[in-house]
């Protein structure tokens, strides 16, 4: 009897354990993505380079997430992500960073939203790399000098998110802690974004602010989405930036561009894009997008502080070969005056030509 009583409860707890497991899942994803690029005016020489780089929208990367139901609508969640340069191997950053996008653990409840923990994206990319950014923040900086001054804190180490959607309102905010000793404010972050879905249009609104060494940086963005049909919509925007570090003047130039004098203690930035995407038929994408910049009191290549204007457009076209690979081809052009001559290596406009591989598993 107390055999077969035994037997029964192993038997039980098998079960258990196994319906437990099949309430829990561990995904392996990413993609690989990589172009061959030709861009003129490379160099202080102005000569032309022909290079494999990263994708034109999609830096290559992989990552593993997780979730376990406990029940009443919570799980526990977490996200490890890589990113990677295809064409060596190399992580795409200089501080070796293993998860450089993602790494964070968190609750997320189907009534009450999700909390997370660890180093993150900011709600800003969330928002402007999945709906509102015609280009998804893409990667070359002829597409991407718009982002220049929010480029460095697109990402956020111990930092703490929440999320959340009740109708057509989805929310995020984060705080991220500065781990310095004596101050809870210096090196410390927090932002926040309110989007609003009503039929066709999409709106959003937001703030981020960090702080570094003391010093701070602000940026204010405002955006929107109109979908004239579902395979045909129309995205514009607008953000706004004060940067009291001097972090914009050298995160917006291009490698082998000439050395700074000095940087701005109040720099302020006005850029604007407006752009669109079109699924022309089901496996052909275009993509069309413009961005203008205006630059105040910004770094000049002679070391005074001044006014600059940049501008640029970029044509996309993506053929998708199946569900989860697609080539593509890219086309852009920008141009700078004034402060922006100091991010250029060469003459004051470039034109970069690309043709890439993307496949998603």
């Amino acid at each position: 009897m107390k055999k077969t009583a035994a037997a029964f409860a192993v038997s039980l707890l098998a079960l258990s354990a196994q319906s437990a497991f099949a309430q829990s899942s561990v995904t392996l994803y990413g993609l690989v993505d990589t172009a061959i690029r030709y861009q003129t005016n490379a160099n202080s020489a102005n000569d032309g380079l022909v290079s494999m780089r990263e994708g034109a929208v999609t830096p290559s990367r992989w990552g593993v997430k997780g979730t376990e139901d406990l029940g009443n609508g919570t799980s526990a969640i977490f996200k490890l992500e890589n990113q990677f340069n295809l064409w060596n191997g190399q992580l795409s950053n200089t501080s070796n960073t293993l998860f450089q996008r993602n790494a964070y653990v968190g609750l997320s409840n189907t009534q009450y939203g999700t909390l997370t923990l660890g180093r993150q994206q900011t709600p800003f990319f969330d928002e402007m790399g999945n709906t509102f950014d015609p280009l998804t923040v893409a990667d070359y900086w002829q597409d991407s000098w718009a982002y220049n001054p929010v480029g460095p804190f697109l990402f956020t180490n111990s930092s703490v998110k929440y999320t959340n959607t009740v109708g057509g309102l989805h929310v995020e905010g984060m705080y991220g802690f500065g781990g310095v000793a004596g101050s809870t404010g210096m090196n410390s972050m927090f932002g926040f974004t309110a989007s609003y879905a009503l039929g066709p249009l999409q709106a959003l609104v937001g703030f981020q602010q960090n702080d570094v060494a003391g010093k701070k940086f602000n940026i204010t963005n405002v955006g929107a989405v109109y979908a004239f049909t579902p395979g045909l919509r129309l995205l514009a925007g607008w953000m706004h930036s004060q940067d009291n570090s001097g972090t914009v003047d050298k995160a917006s130039q291009q490698s082998g561009a000439p050395n700074l004098l000095r940087v701005s203690p109040n720099r302020i930035d006005d850029n604007f894009y407006l752009g669109t995407t079109w699924q022309a038929t089901v496996p052909l994408a275009i993509t069309l997008a413009g961005y203008y910049g205006h630059a105040r009191n910004a770094a000049m290549e002679d070391g005074s502080l001044g006014v600059g204007t940049n501008y640029s457009a970029t044509l996309l076209a993506e053929y998708s070969l199946s569900k989860r690979t697609e080539v593509y081809g890219t086309v852009d052009f920008t141009r700078g005056t004034g402060a922006y001559l100091a991010d250029y290596p060469g003459r004051n406009n470039q034109t970069g030509v690309a043709v890439g591989l993307r496949n998603i598993f």
